[in-house]
């Protein structure tokens, strides 16, 4: 592994760190590249025509009664203080925090009843559709963005097909492996901000000059040779070497690249509040994910927000939610100006909801109950509210829609039929990816 250092940096969370970035290794934690890519040769994967999926996951479980359905007919102690707003699908209301969602609502499609959800704190079982102990002795279950690098591979070799973006915080998971090995793990770019993905000391057109860049490691050369160690690059090396030194993937995570007005149109997220132990809301990822999935990227997952609303529940939403709805609709107006939104998938959820009953602290604790998402793009029916609870929030009482009904929908989005596609595990095993269908009202 090599590391080019650069000069300090001063990263958002406020701490001086020297940015680096490691050729062979890169966000993959000692995973090389090169293994990376002779994986993807062994499954027999090539490019395609490309289907996306941006996940976006709301860390933490945020309010279904305060997101998607207000609860207007529930007492003062359920009912909470947002009021309902009309959207541009006629019969549809959601809250009024989400102003900019009403207005594409004919793009987008909520699902109010989300039930198999977990009491657990974490990513999994949005990133994967499966419970976190289900297949755990070999390994557990892939996430989606692990079973499109094995089954789908690259769109173009020099950008990794998953992509997670989440850094900082309790539930920055960007999805696991699972059984299939750490081969398939996701990209990740180090580091607060980003920032180590930039050289400093050396510019990208010296990088992308595979001479210069082996003659700046003479020094390594030469203490290595001797072991033989360079003569065994091979052409999965190369490729290793391809991806590192092309600027396609850099430039998607350079938002300075970016039109000005496009980035004023998602915002910045800040300041940040109700951060905590959680996630910042990072308006920029969601800009970085349609850049990402532009230059080819099949997967990218983030974590935004903090939305753990055990005390000030309302003062969270407001302030988490609004800024969402200025990201989450320039993504979605962004993806259907650039003729991308049927190719793409985006979806946005946390790992269950909240309580119907409003604590003493005017906030909702934990509620596995049922839960809720909205999902854009795809090829999907949009313009739909999917299910409803009943009239204090507690459970789904029409249309409940599973985890695993939402994650064969993604699948079928991607091109992937679930009721037949399937992994051979370690053991040897066939595994489908999911065992139920997509949901029948979108596709």
């Amino acid at each position: 592994m090599l590391t080019i250092y650069g000069r300090s940096t001063r990263y958002c969370d406020g701490i001086s760190r020297r940015s680096f970035l490691k050729i062979g290794a890169l966000g993959t934690g000692g995973l090389t590249l090169g293994n990376l890519l002779r994986a993807e040769a062994a499954a027999g994967t090539s490019g395609s025509r490309q289907k996306s999926v941006i996940n976006v996951f709301l860390g933490g479980g945020p309010p279904h009664q305060d997101m998607w359905e207000i609860k207007t007919d529930a007492p003062a102690e359920i009912r909470g203080e947002f009021k309902p707003i009309d959207t541009n699908v006629p019969g549809i209301q959601i809250c009024e925090v989400f102003s900019r969602v009403a207005q594409i609502m004919d793009r987008c499609a909520v699902v109010r009843s989300v039930v198999g959800a977990e009491d657990r704190h974490d990513s999994h079982q949005c990133m994967t559709g499966w419970r976190f102990n289900s297949l755990r002795t070999i390994g557990g279950r892939p996430s989606i963005g692990s079973v499109l690098s094995r089954v789908k591979g690259p769109v173009d070799l020099s950008v990794p097909p998953f992509v997670g973006l989440a850094n900082v915080g309790v539930w920055k998971n960007p999805g696991g492996p699972g059984f299939l090995g750490a081969s398939y793990r996701p990209f990740q770019p180090e580091g607060d901000c980003l920032a180590d993905m930039k050289l400093t000391d050396i510019s990208f057109e010296r990088l992308k000059d595979r001479r210069a860049l082996l003659q700046s490691v003479d020094k390594l050369r030469r203490e290595i040779d001797s072991s033989g160690a360079m003569d065994a690059v091979d052409a999965f090396g190369q490729r290793a070497l391809d991806v590192l030194t092309s600027n396609r993937l850099v430039d998607a995570l350079d938002l300075s690249k970016e039109d000005p007005r496009v980035v004023e149109r998602y915002g910045d997220g800040k300041p940040y509040q109700f951060q905590y132990d959680g996630a910042p809301t990072v308006n920029d990822h969601l800009l970085m994910a349609r850049r990402l999935v532009e230059v080819g990227v099949r997967c990218v997952t983030l974590t935004y927000g903090r939305w753990d609303s055990h005390g000030n529940n309302f003062g969270l939403v407001r302030d988490h939610g609004s800024k969402l709805d200025q990201a989450l609709s320039a993504l979605i107006e962004d993806l259907d100006a650039r003729g991308m939104l049927d190719d793409v998938t985006v979806i946005a959820w946390g790992e269950f909801g909240r309580t119907p009953r409003i604590n003493s602290g005017a906030g909702r604790d934990h509620w596995p109950q049922v839960s809720c998402a909205l999902l854009a793009g795809g090829g999907m029916r949009t313009g739909q509210a999917i299910g409803a609870t009943n009239r204090l929030g507690e459970f789904a009482h029409q249309r409940p829609v599973h985890f695993q009904e939402i994650f064969a929908t993604l699948y079928h989005n991607l091109g992937l039929d679930p009721a037949r596609a399937q992994l051979i595990d370690p053991s040897g095993r066939p595994q489908y990816l999911v065992e139920q269908a997509p949901i029948a009202e979108l596709i």
